[in-house]
Order: C-alpha cells, then structure tokens, then sequence
C-alpha cells in the first residue's frame, strides 16, 4: 500500500520537478540538501537562493523578446524591479547585475539608490521609475536625482506633484515625467476606481493646460497598474483597452510620448500544481498593444513593466522545525512551529496567501493531516490548508526522541519581511529567525552567507526603551 509521504507527493502532482527532488528520504531545493543547511544554522531560518532572481528576470526579457519578434513589435521592452517587494542589499545588487530597472514607491527608496551609486553598483543610465503618493520629503530626493542626471521619472500621481518639479527645477533642464492613470478596481473590491493615479478623461486636458506650455516638461510615460496584476481575465483586458485608448488618444497632441507602463505584475508559483500560460498572457499583451495602436495609427510604445513578486518571491524559502505534536480531539491534530506565521508569513495570516509546504525529511513515514500552529498567544496564528486543497498532510511524528520533523515553505521572498517588520518588534515578542543567503559560485557549487543571526533580546529592549 502507497501511504508513505513521498507517494502522496508523487501521485497528487508530477514530482520530481523543476527546482524540487528528494534522495535519501531528504528534500534539495535547486540541487541544495536543505538538511545540510539545517544541521549548520538551526532553525527558524529565513534562506534566500539569489541566482532565481537571475533567472526570473531573464525568463521574462525572452519572453518579451519572443513575443514582440512574433508580431513584429518596432518599441523596447524595459525590466523593472519594485524595491518594495524587498529592500534587501543582495536584492538589489542581484537584480542590478541582471541588467535591470527600477522601481521606487518612497524617500529612502532614493537614498539606497544613492548608495548604489557611490558603490558603482548603479549607473545613472538605469531607468528609475519613481510611484507612489510623494510628500516633500520623496519629492527632494527625486529632484536630487534630477539635477544629478540620473535617467530618472517621476510618475505623477496626482495634478499637484508636477508644481514642485516646475518649481524646483530650473528651466533649462529637461524634465521626464509620467502620468499614472486611475484605474478601475475589480469588481469584488469594496471601491470602484483606484485612489491612486489622475482620472481618464482628466490627463488629456491636464496635458494641454499644465505640461504642454512648460518647454522644459516632457510627458514620457503612462503608467496602467491593476492590483490583481497580468492575468487572462475580461477584467484585466477590458483595462488594458482603456489604457491603450488614453495612450493612442494622448500621443495624437504628445508626440514626445513613448513608453507605456503595464504594472502590476506576473503570479509566482504558489503550489507544485501552479499553472499558468506566461508566454500566452505576455504574447497577447503584446499583440494586443500593437493591433489597437495601428488601429488608431500610432506607432506602438515602448513597454515597461514593474514585476517584484515575480522576482524575488521564488527566491525565498523560510525553514521550521516541529517542536511538539498536539493531539487536541478525535480529527484535530496540531503540529507546533518554533516560531510564528503572524510575525514570519504575514501574508499568510492576513490575506490568505498560500505557498508551496513541504517536508524536508522522514519523506519514507506515513503521512496525515495536520494543523500547523505558531507560537503566540493568538489564535489566528496558524496555517492548515494548500492553494489546491484545504488542508494539508505531513509525514507522521510524535514527541519522541527521533529527528525532528523539518518543514519549509517555499516561495516566500516577496514582502514577507517588510510587512513583519524586520529587526522590529513582533507579535508577543517573537524574534524574527536568521536569514541566510545562498549563491553558487565560479564553479557552480553552492555556497551560503549568514545575513543576520536571530534577533536578541537586548535589540528588542533597546527598541522598547528599556
């Protein structure tokens, strides 16, 4: 009989797969022991393998340059990377050795900027697409930038922000700005039109009365965000047409007008069952671009895009060990994590987000459903079911004095630590886990980098004021 944890893996998806295999009754993640790995830091551990930051952003530059060669596209395409996603120095250093842009939503986005600079690591020719609502104090760091000379544009997100460029810059510098339209919410959202970004029928009058007179001011850009991001939906197409008439409708009076932005961005893998058509979507996207702006007799704009999950959150992995088994009924069986979901996967407690949960070893033990439970007080604090079922089963342990039962979840690089607040204070005191970084080197072998060790007790005081 097929009851061992191995077997249900294999017979519920196709396993092995990309990036994912098991020797030994142990689970490698991209040719990577993982129990070697625990058996040298401990856990909770927080572990980012940085060469899928690579492949991330080279898969979606050729399929971008498939697509536009398919329909004979004549405009670029630009990678950007939303810093938001993960401020981390080996982010971004990954990212920038990929030859990609980048995208700010803050001041201190400008300031890492600013330091990548002086470290030679970015170069005031890469695209910076400056989003988000600015107060005074994003504002200066992006005029900073400008008088500098870096390759930087401002996306308008409402009327007033274009006063303090005029204001601040002189006239004889030329000023590449943005607009970002307004879009409209999907209609499960609890509001119709999105708060960010200046109304359709607004930009073209604004354009004529605001940007036009000043010589200096040059409308680069439109910028078409969907929070659901890329996806094959009557909603998300029915936006991009609307995008597309602005754009088509603008350029006839705006003719330095060259680049259209479609951000938000592409899924990333949420189970070992995730399937989605990436080179269908980015194929139609494409030629859906280029038939409406011949229809109307423009000449196709140059794409942007900002995808930030897309890039990091493949990359991450955050590793547990179950400390103790709870049975607490006759259908309810508990498994306790030495740390907790509220403070580590935010995402997971507060929107539901599913990743890919595995077992890192006793792949050869019967399996059974489980619960899993983290470590605070609060009865939120626990995960139990997978994006294609729900529940979840683990291979089955007690509280003897065998090898700990390892679990992982996979994909988890995006936003996570952000949203917990990294370094900060967390929910009842939980301390957030080490994180190590992996790379391979010149010869391919894998090699691993403590980033920061647990956070202590004294760091938490001194945030405390003791």
């Amino acid at each position: 009989m097929k009851n061992k944890y191995q077997d249900l893996i294999e017979q519920t998806f196709f396993f092995p797969q990309d990036g994912y295999e098991v020797i030994e009754n142990e689970l490698y993640f991209h040719k990577i022991p993982l129990m070697d790995i625990i058996k040298q830091y401990g856990t909770p551990l927080k572990l980012t393998y940085l060469p899928k930051i690579s492949e991330q952003i080279n898969k979606a530059k050729t399929m971008f340059k498939v697509a536009m060669a398919k329909v004979d596209y004549e405009g670029n395409y630009t990678y950007c990377y939303c810093t938001k996603s993960s401020h981390f120095s080996f982010i971004l250093e990954e990212v920038l050795k990929s030859d990609a842009h980048i995208e700010t939503s803050s001041a201190y986005d400008i300031e890492i900027l600013k330091q990548l600079f002086e470290e030679k690591k970015l170069s005031k020719s890469n695209y910076i697409i400056s989003n988000g609502f600015k107060r005074e104090p994003y504002l200066e760091g992006i005029t900073d930038l400008m008088k500098s000379g870096f390759n930087i544009v401002p996306v308008l997100d409402n009327k007033g922000e274009l006063d303090y460029y005029i204001k601040n810059i002189k006239n004889t510098r030329e000023i590449n700005i943005g607009i970002r339209i307004a879009s409209e919410e999907e209609p499960s959202f609890q509001f119709y039109t999105s708060r960010l970004g200046i109304r359709h029928k607004d930009i073209k009058d604004f354009y004529k009365t605001k940007i036009k007179p000043n010589k200096n001011i040059k409308l680069k850009m439109l910028h078409f965000f969907i929070n659901t991001g890329i996806r094959d939906t009557t909603y998300y197409w029915s936006e991009l047409l609307k995008a597309l008439g602005v754009y088509c409708d603008l350029k006839t009076i705006c003719p330095e007008l060259e680049g259209l932005n479609i951000g938000g961005g592409l899924p990333f893998k949420n189970s070992l069952g995730f399937e989605f058509q990436y080179e269908y979507i980015i194929e139609e996207v494409v030629a859906q671009i280029k038939d409406y702006c011949n229809s109307k007799g423009v000449k196709e704009p140059n794409i942007f895009t900002e995808f930030g999950s897309f890039t990091v959150a493949e990359s991450g992995v955050n590793i547990y060990s179950i400390i103790d088994v709870k049975e607490q009924n006759d259908t309810e069986m508990w498994y306790m994590i030495d740390n907790s979901f509220i403070t580590t996967l935010p995402d997971a407690w507060a929107i539901n987000q599913r990743y890919i949960l595995l077992a890192i070893n006793h792949w050869n033990k019967e399996f059974q459903r489980a619960n899993l439970g983290g470590m605070t007080c609060d009865s939120l604090d626990y995960y139990n079911s997978e994006a294609h079922i729900s529940q979840i089963f683990l291979p089955k342990v007690d509280n003897s004095n065998e090898e700990p039962l390892y679990i992982a979840f996979f994909n988890t690089g995006a936003y996570q630590e952000s949203l917990s607040g990294y370094g900060g204070i967390k929910h009842c005191l939980i301390p957030s886990p080490k994180h190590v970084v992996v790379d391979r080197d010149e010869e391919g072998e894998y090699t691993t980098k403590l980033f920061s060790k647990e956070q202590s007790a004294k760091s938490m005081l001194k945030i405390l004021g003791y």
